[in-house]
């Protein structure tokens, strides 16, 4: 069984490496085509499997926006070339003879009590929208028997078209797209200007792997963005931060997204000796950006950070890191045995761009 999944194009890496790294880590096998920028198509998903992999994709991804299973797919190019031949004929004709195809489908295997169709375009796609969307409305609703319904639809489906392919979708699960809006850090009773976003924090957790039930730690918690995202999938976390302020809202804000397996800690980073050693560290260290960092330099922060974490991560653990682009990240890691994993550029604002760098320490 397969998968396409539409995916935020506002950075150019980073959805795909989160979609990779949460496959990888949630052991589900499955080839990765991409189609386009923004278009991933994952192919052979064990259909035994099948509804639980697509639940936890719906679940744990920040970077997409939407997942759908495919009905079927069309070749564009092939299809164009069978009917072409001399006759002159548009694009969108092309595209409409196709869907006029899918009134060979049982509907029924599909559609419950009411419907929608929707489309999408890739690649500039130049297609009468409404057109073809009425085109496959009238042909399910003559197989169904069932009414349209656009603003709240049992049954979703949807036509995706890029250059060379057309894919027939239908929505199973849906992901809650207002999660990141109704998490935003100004939400939160405790707030604090400067925050991570909490989409770039799930996708930083994602990165790093961590599973349901694994250690997580964030060793500069501020306002407890990363720990919250990394809650919510299910990991157990430790908090803390030189600020007890700051430390004392990590705690109010867990609490109030009634995540209650974490511990905190008031203490600096650089004196750090946990019992147990944890599965990944995920943080985003302050670097005088709205942020104190005690009147250390960006660079001695860095290093007594990764020098004293390495003492409390498992072997093998990953720890995934935001950094300034002024801060020359490789020497220190460098210096420290540390392998550089992967690396995304996200572009804040004019002023800053940050840096996220998957890292491990090396044997």
């Amino acid at each position: 069984m397969d998968l396409l999944l539409i995916q935020s194009q506002e950075h150019d890496t980073l959805p795909l490496a989160e979609l990779k790294a949460v496959l990888e880590n949630e052991n589900i096998n499955s080839e990765i085509e991409v189609i386009t920028n923004g278009l991933i198509h994952l192919k052979n998903l064990k259909k035994e499997e099948y509804v639980n992999n697509y639940q936890i994709l719906a679940r744990r991804l920040a970077y997409t926006h939407e997942i759908l299973e495919i009905i079927t797919i069309r070749d564009l190019e092939d299809y164009n070339n069978s009917l072409k031949e001399n006759i002159e004929t548009s694009n969108e004709e092309y595209i409409e003879n196709m869907i006029e195809d899918f009134n060979t489908i049982d509907w029924n295997n599909y559609i419950e009590d009411n419907f929608a169709v929707r489309l999408k375009r890739f690649n500039k796609v130049s297609v009468d929208t409404v057109r073809l969307e009425r085109k496959l409305g009238g042909i399910i609703k003559l197989a169904t028997n069932t009414i349209v319904n656009l603003d709240a639809p049992t049954s979703f489906i949807k036509l995706i078209i890029s250059k060379n392919k057309l894919f027939l979708t239908i929505r199973r699960f849906k992901l809650n797209k207002k999660h990141f809006q109704e998490m935003k850090p100004h939400k939160r009773p405790f707030f604090y200007p400067g925050s991570m976003n909490p989409k770039l924090a799930r996708g930083m957790v994602n990165l790093s792997k961590v599973k349901e039930g694994d250690l997580v730690l964030d060793p500069f918690c501020g306002t407890g963005g990363i720990l919250i995202e990394a809650g919510l999938i299910g990991a157990k976390l430790i908090g803390s931060d030189i600020n007890w302020k700051m430390k004392n809202g990590t705690c109010i804000n867990l609490e109030h997204y009634g995540l209650t397996d974490y511990k905190l800690y008031h203490l600096d980073v650089r004196e750090m000796k946990l019992i147990d050693k944890v599965d990944a560290v995920v943080t985003d260290p302050p670097y005088g950006i709205s942020s104190s960092t005690c009147g250390e330099n960006n660079e001695n922060i860095f290093y007594q950070f990764l020098d004293s974490i390495a003492k409390n991560i498992k072997k093998n653990g990953i720890i995934t890191i935001a950094s300034p682009d002024s801060l020359n990240l490789d020497k220190i890691l460098n210096e420290l045995n540390y392998e550089l994993i992967e690396r995304h550029e996200i572009k804040m604002h004019k002023s800053l761009t940050r840096i996220i760098s998957v890292i491990s320490k090396r044997d």
